[in-house]
């Protein structure tokens, strides 16, 4: 179970909180969105601007690791709470660099090599090398740092993509692809690669995903899919 940027049905997307609640729920691993400070620190964050999620304004490049500390974060309703946006060094503090992590690379200064080293550092830093998954809509984002260290997974999202081909060990096709071609997932696990689907609300498909057997499923509420599959299992006995 993959808790999409934490639990942001209840909590503000990418918090500390957030993060916690999905683990409480039963999330296994946790899956946050990179990005890089105007000073260089990476923290964790979806949009290219601040609006959405909190109580900022502009592109977060713009601004420093203590201008952003200072804002706060709004819950999905819109309510500001006073929660900070996160480093990516605090969530690996937080869970005791025990979870795993799917890591999405939104910046797209992870090509520049000055850059990409300081994700490859912190990840050696804290033994989080094999327990981390580099991702991206943007493969030169992922290839940016697997030049710099190789050891690190890395995973590859796609939208239109019918066949599991690539390198990537982990594969995350948008959901309506594993219904066009049925065989998608049979067919990775020949490869030797994962598939957890791109779908971050997968409950009313949780039956047919446990048919194909995928490995894992997104979750924007933990909790809501283990109950959905708990009850699909017990309508298969």
């Amino acid at each position: 179970m993959v808790g999409h940027r934490g639990v942001p049905v209840i909590e503000p997307e990418n918090t500390l909180r957030s993060f916690a609640l999905a683990r409480q729920q039963g999330a296994d691993v946790l899956e946050t969105d990179l990005r890089f400070t105007r000073d260089g620190e990476i923290i964790l964050h979806h949009d290219r601007t601040l609006e959405r999620t909190t109580d900022g304004y502009g592109a977060v490049q713009d601004h420093t690791l203590a201008e952003i500390k200072r804002l706060r974060t709004r819950k999905p309703d819109g309510t500001l709470v006073d929660e900070a946006v996160p480093t990516l060094a605090e969530l690996i503090e937080q869970t005791g660099a025990q979870i795993p992590l799917l890591l999405e690379l939104k910046d797209p200064r992870f090509i520049d090599p000055a850059y990409a080293e300081r994700l490859v550092r912190l990840l050696e830093a804290t033994d989080m090398v094999a327990r981390a998954a580099l991702i991206s809509f943007h493969p030169l984002h992922v290839k940016g740092v697997q030049a710099l260290s190789s050891a690190i997974p890395t995973g590859n999202i796609t939208l239109r993509n019918p066949l599991p081909n690539g390198n990537a060990q982990l594969l995350g096709p948008f959901w309506p692809i594993l219904y066009s071609n049925p065989l998608y997932v049979a067919w990775a696990h020949r490869l030797g690669k994962i598939v957890a689907p791109l779908d971050p609300k997968p409950e009313p498909r949780i039956g047919y995903y446990l048919r194909l057997g995928v490995d894992a499923v997104l979750a924007d509420h933990p909790a809501s899919v283990i109950a959905a599959i708990s009850r699909y299992q017990k309508r298969s006995i």
